[in-house]
């Protein structure tokens, strides 16, 4: 048994069981990978995929398995190999760091400045997506964190830690009557047509809870993966923008106005999702808690042995 052959086969697995694609990523040849999964099958004595001639089309019993055995073994292999160059190399490698927009473009950029300065033979790789996308670039081991409002809590792989809460802005044009208007409710700002985030990003779901628990329903002409088009659309007399506080520059977004709207809605939770039983190098912790000062190292550790979410009084 070697270990190419388990990652042959976890790849396989998370390209949808189609052979020439794992092959694609894995830049090898498909009858190659289809060779070793087989050489693996007949050492264990089982089959692991469900053929119909050469195509494979489901997993067997045993070999979820034995799928769920080898990626802990990987993952373990890893560590292994991670915790070889921690040794090494202190203060150098690469940290990877899977988020969303709204954090890439207006939390990390203080942070990540901070801590090039302090480790600035690490080098820094920012792969940003949608809050499923990068929960999964964790889980797959492509990153070393994720951070997101939304999604993580769907994968059982990640270790959930708590950051920071935030709420959100109105932004408008600056003649708006919104802006004007005493002790704006959300009656008042379903009058208007709304432009605001994609339903998978940014605490959206705090968005409908609130219109909805009032029995109101806005009209959404647009949504959007980011802040930048929201305010984009919201300049051009599209509607009234609802984002998150952060994303708002005065200087950056003259062309509009904001106002807070933090009593209209719950706040959202922003969160670090981490593989469950990964090992982490120094610099990554040093990052977290540049991120978010509370969470220590023993906080972190703590929660990668455990299993589920570390809690914070809640949203």
């Amino acid at each position: 048994m070697k270990l190419q052959q388990l990652r042959y086969l976890v790849e396989v697995a998370d390209a949808g069981l189609n052979v020439s694609q794992a092959a694609e990523n894995l830049f090898t040849s498909q009858p190659g990978v289809s060779k070793q999964i087989r050489l693996l099958e007949d050492e264990l004595g089982v089959d692991i995929f469900v053929r119909n001639g050469k195509r494979v089309v489901s997993i067997t019993l045993a070999g979820q398995e034995i799928l769920a055995l080898a990626r802990r073994v990987l993952l373990e292999a890893n560590n292994l190999k991670t915790a070889g160059k921690e040794f090494s190399r202190q203060k150098s490698g690469q940290l990877t760091i899977a988020t969303t927009h709204t954090q890439a473009r207006y939390v990390l950029p203080p942070v990540i400045a901070r801590f090039a300065e302090r480790y600035p033979d690490v080098r820094l790789v920012l792969h940003q997506g949608n809050p499923i996308h990068v929960a999964q670039e964790v889980v797959a081991g492509r990153a070393d964190l994720a951070i997101a409002t939304e999604g993580l809590d769907q994968f059982p792989d990640l270790r959930i830690l708590p950051c920071y809460r935030w709420n959100r802005i109105l932004v408008a044009p600056p003649d708006h009557p919104l802006l004007t208007v005493p002790d704006l409710t959300l009656e008042e700002l379903a009058r208007y047509p709304l432009i605001t985030y994609d339903h998978a990003f940014t605490g959206r779901a705090r968005i409908n809870q609130a219109f909805e628990q009032h029995g109101l329903d806005p009209t959404v002409v647009l949504t959007a993966l980011d802040a930048d088009v929201i305010k984009t659309y919201v300049g051009l007399g599209m509607g009234v923008g609802i984002i998150a506080s952060m994303a708002f520059d005065p200087e950056a977004d003259r062309n509009l106005r904001a106002r807070d709207v933090s009593h209209l809605f719950q706040p959202s939770l922003t969160r670090i999702g981490l593989r469950a039983g990964g090992y982490l190098r120094q610099f990554v912790y040093d990052f977290i808690t540049l991120f978010a000062p509370d969470l220590t190292r023993e906080k972190v550790d703590a929660a990668l042995v455990s299993p589920g979410t570390m809690h914070a009084s809640e949203d």
